[in-house]
């Protein structure tokens, strides 16, 4: 399996999915090879980590130091190349080389490793993915968490990323999707056949969290939550327009945004504009566990308003720790999730309605929450890992 993230070293979803999944599969029985291209100081018993990195020939090590990250674009690779070059590392100076060698590593991988199915998660290791299959012969499993459609908002697409991700796919012997949101963008804008696309539900690993100290500023306002990268993709722009209506009804409101992206300081410029600064807490990145499921609980309600989310676990996260979620209706986890509430992302003044709603009346709240916590625990990581186990077991059999 081939990935480029895990927690705790990760920037958003990917690596979480990685982990629960990875976990669920190695519980049934699955011996896992998990394959990053960045040494990390983890601590997993329950697969076997293998680091890439050609320049260090010893058997069964491969580090390969790279700055390869959840999420990276080419112009926050540049970026953070020109801050890390100083430091004697061994970088390619832009993503495609890295991406590249990252591909010719997984070749050595595949040639003194025992596997008998390879699963490559998102563009960055499709073709280490596809190296490994040319070199061993072995089925390749393609999961697409998200297409570069997702990543730009149908603006801009970069088409380097796009032809990488289509020859994946091409030469992949089984596509999973996480949702079918993402299953039609393949079909329609990558031209692959329904018949090769499997869709298998990202799962979450459920983990009640109560907090029993309550903030003064809990007792005195209502808090909005909003937690991811702040980009074209996540929507805040139309977040902050929803906001503003919301102000006009209840100024006793505060929206809390954690998270960081290149439309950062768009998104603070814009909400200063406004005139409602007094009404917003940008918390910028947040990475410690705890203190993200401190805020879960101390939100009156949960948005995600993402123009294109192929899945979307935060709002399963937020319902653990008993906060109810508004989630877009152009979300793959708006097709399994029921107990919460949901709108296009252009109406603003739909909502905007619905965030009033809920802060408002207490037995909605209390409802979704309920509701949504007992949902939210049938929709574990087993299933999913048990469709995997069933698709690999298919691919060998048709070899066999």
């Amino acid at each position: 399996m081939f990935g480029w993230e895990f927690p705790p070293f990760h920037t958003g979803g990917l690596g979480t999915a990685c982990e629960g999944l990875t976990k669920c599969l190695s519980k049934n029985g699955v011996e896992l090879i998990f394959v990053l291209p960045k040494k990390l100081d983890l601590n997993v018993d329950f697969l076997k980590v293998v680091y890439a990195d050609d320049n260090i020939p010893i058997k069964k090590q491969y580090y390969f130091n790279s700055i390869i990250q959840g999420y990276t674009t080419h112009k926050s690779y540049e970026n953070k190349y020109e801050l890390e070059k100083e430091k004697d590392l061994i970088y390619a100076s832009n993503l495609n080389e890295e991406v590249e060698r990252y591909g010719l590593v997984a070749k050595r991988i595949a040639e003194e490793e025992t596997f008998d199915i390879i699963h490559a998660h998102d563009w960055l290791t499709f073709k280490a993915g596809m190296m490994a299959k040319r070199v061993s012969g072995k089925k390749l499993v393609v999961h697409v968490h998200a297409t570069e459609f997702d990543r730009c908002g149908g603006q801009g697409c970069n088409q380097h990323v796009y032809d990488i991700e289509k020859k994946g796919m091409q030469e992949a012997d089984q596509i999973i999707a996480i949702s079918d949101y993402t299953k039609k963008q393949i079909v329609k804008h990558y031209g692959i056949s329904p018949k090769k696309v499997i869709v298998i539900h990202n799962g979450t690993q459920f983990e009640e969290f109560i907090l029993n100290e309550v903030s003064n500023l809990k007792k005195s306002k209502k808090i909005v939550l909003s937690l991811g990268r702040i980009t074209l993709q996540k929507g805040i722009d139309y977040l902050i327009s929803a906001a503003r209506i919301v102000l006009k009804y209840d100024r006793n409101v505060i929206f809390v945004i954690a998270g960081n992206g290149d439309m950062y300081e768009e998104i603070v410029r814009k909400v200063s504009d406004m005139g409602i600064a007094d009404n917003f807490i940008f918390t910028g990145w947040v990475k410690d566990k705890n203190e993200i499921k401190k805020m879960y609980s101390m939100a009156d309600l949960f948005i995600m308003p993402s123009v294109s989310e192929p899945f979307g676990l935060v709002p399963l996260e937020a319902q653990m720790c008993g906060t109810p979620s508004l989630i877009s209706k152009q979300s793959g986890v708006a097709e399994i999730f029921s107990n919460c509430l949901k709108a296009d992302f252009w109406d603003v003044n739909d909502m905007a309605d619905k965030i009033v709603a809920v802060l408002k009346y207490n037995e909605l709240h209390k409802t979704l929450n309920e509701n949504g916590k007992e949902e939210v625990k049938k929709l574990t990581w087993d299933k999913p890992a048990v469709r995997c186990m069933d698709l690999y077991k298919k691919m060998m059999e048709e070899v066999n």
